[in-house]
């Protein structure tokens, strides 16, 4: 089952990049950010790749993807600002299984935006998950636009360098390293089915113990 809907995102992901070349990026990486789930893990190295393989520039696949979070980043900004907590808490409990986004990730944000202030939102775009959700609690919080911004696209142009570095160099590689790779073609087989189970179990579990908690308080 996770595999049947995790496999075609990657396959989208792949396509919108190779048929629409820089705006492909930023249009995924505007998805992403707005916490639909698009792993720019995917995103940016793949764009890397096809730098690599002269298609595409380094610099304009890295600015396209950071536009693209702070795009995504703004409209989850914006929802913040406009309906507030409980509006986005309701959605959430009521349509997020469907995307595997769930109510304890909106919990995760809220709670590191209070404890570590404004300035979070430029180091959490460095950090899994809670970088597509920080802007939710930003926006909740109205948090001045421009600062947050500001610290979003900064943030996000590191994520997009290293990310965007990590595929080049997969690239310029990927012939030397193809001879051994196929020995590990069963390892590598099981470990992404692996991963593409586990990740989304792994939310679902989270979720149903943060039910379970709701429940008894």
């Amino acid at each position: 089952m996770a595999e049947q809907i995790l496999t075609p995102i990657i396959h989208l992901i792949m396509f919108l990049i190779s048929s629409l070349g820089y705006g492909g990026v930023l249009l995924a990486m505007a998805i992403e950010s707005a916490s639909i789930p698009l792993p720019s893990e995917v995103i940016m190295p793949f764009a890397g790749f096809l730098v690599s393989q002269g298609q595409l520039q380094f610099w304009g696949i890295v600015l396209a993807g950071s536009s693209g979070c702070l795009l995504g980043s703004w409209s989850n900004w914006w929802l913040g600002k406009r309906y507030g907590e409980q509006v986005i808490r309701q959605l959430l409990r009521r349509y997020g299984k469907f995307v595997f986004i769930f109510e304890y990730e909106l919990d995760e944000a809220i709670d590191v935006f209070h404890r570590h202030g404004e300035a979070v939102i430029f180091l959490s775009r460095l950090l899994p998950v809670v970088r597509t959700f920080i802007s939710l609690p930003a926006g909740i919080a109205k948090m001045n636009f421009r600062k947050f911004s500001i610290y979003t696209f900064i943030g996000s142009f590191f994520w997009s360098l290293v990310l965007a570095w990590l595929g080049v160099r997969l690239g310029e590689n990927w012939a030397v390293l193809g001879k051994w790779f196929h020995r590990f073609d069963a390892f590598i087989a099981a470990g992404i089915i692996f991963l593409l189970i586990w990740y989304p179990w792994h939310k679902i579990k989270k979720q149903r113990r943060y039910q379970r908690r709701r429940e008894t308080i």
